[in-house]
């Protein structure tokens, strides 16, 4: 069974490999000496450094599968289309306005998503509303609390 493509931008990939790397060859070996430091302790039944430090290292082995399934399935985002960079697509930074208030937002996979960062999911309710879209174009955004209609300012990318 083939796995789903998950896409991702140039900088997310170059972001979810610097991260694996620190996992592996930092934040690993940093456990290993945390585990090995507690074992020398003694008793490890009672030992409090220990259970933290093997607590710290399920969760970075966990991590590092995920990211390695995530880059093993990633799909790079081609950010410089040949079609019209005016139309909102995976990859683009998208300006809007709702209710006259503008804000600026990145189109990007679900990995990648920070909504706090202005990195939206394509996937999110704004995602999903936006994409297709050109600039100029007005766009009904269905949220959980209400709808809310945009007008697309600016596309880039």
């Amino acid at each position: 069974m083939q796995r789903e493509r998950i896409p991702i931008t140039k900088e997310g990939l170059k972001a979810l490999q610097d991260e694996l790397d620190d996992l592996v060859n930092r934040r690993r070996v940093e456990i290993a000496q945390a585990l090995q430091a507690a074992r020398e302790e003694g008793d490890l039944r009672e030992n409090a450094g220990y259970d933290a430090a093997k607590h710290d290292q399920a969760f970075i082995e966990g991590r590092i599968r995920e990211i390695e399934d995530i880059l093993r399935r990633a799909e790079v985002i081609d950010e410089a289309p040949n079609g019209d960079a005016r139309v909102v697509r995976l990859g683009s930074t998208v300006t809007i306005e709702i209710d006259g208030a503008q804000e600026t937002y990145t189109i990007v996979g679900a990995v990648e998503a920070k909504p706090a960062a202005g990195r939206i999911s394509n996937e999110s309710p704004f995602g999903r509303a936006l994409l297709g879209h050109r600039e100029g174009e007005e766009v009904e955004i269905q949220t959980p609390a209400a709808v809310l209609h945009a007008r697309i300012v600016n596309v880039e990318g």
